[in-house]
């Protein structure tokens, strides 16, 4: 794992020196875990492409303000959030318009996913960067944009949001 974070670091640090193979080899490595958390995120695979592929614009365009090559993960992830956020935001206003449509059903073996997806987008983005995408405190904080104190409230607020959403649906499983 530290031996990965050294070869990004230095891959970052190539890459802000404009070296084309550095920022491809970037590429190749976190298209698809960006992709991932893009999903998780707004849920849907052509969104999530769009706002990989727009956050990698952006991501090429501020590499040069880049000042601490170890932090290129949390940077990028923090690009893309920002990116799925205003999706999600376009999202809403699309919504508000649209008719009502029901709630999902939810299935046994997707229980946690589905009461992970009724957290607030914030609270849901916290829970998946920290577990699913295994980052540090301070990785998601910088991915965030908040201090490291902030991330841990959140994730103690959405600890206690998912503990009530799964226990009302293990008290109407049996």
């Amino acid at each position: 794992m530290q031996k990965d974070k050294a070869y990004i670091t230095f891959l970052a640090g190539r890459a802000r020196l404009r070296d084309r193979a550095a920022f491809e080899t970037l590429v190749q490595h976190f298209s698809p875990r960006l992709f991932a958390h893009a999903y998780r995120l707004l849920g849907h695979r052509e969104e999530a492409r769009d706002a990989v592929q727009e956050a990698w614009v952006d991501i090429t365009r501020g590499l040069k303000s880049l000042r601490d090559d170890t932090a290129f993960m949390a940077w990028a992830y923090r690009i893309t959030s920002r990116r799925c956020a205003r999706q999600i935001d376009r999202n809403i206003k699309v919504r508000a318009h649209a008719p009502d449509m029901p709630e999902p059903v939810f299935e046994e073996a997707s229980s946690v996913r589905a009461a992970i997806d009724r957290l607030k987008p914030v609270l849901a983005a916290t829970i998946r960067l920290f577990y699913i995408e295994e980052m540090s405190l301070r990785e998601v904080g910088l991915a965030m944009g908040v201090p490291q104190g902030t991330v841990k409230s959140r994730l103690a607020q959405a600890r206690n949001e998912l503990k009530s959403h799964l226990k009302g649906y293990e008290d109407d499983k049996y």
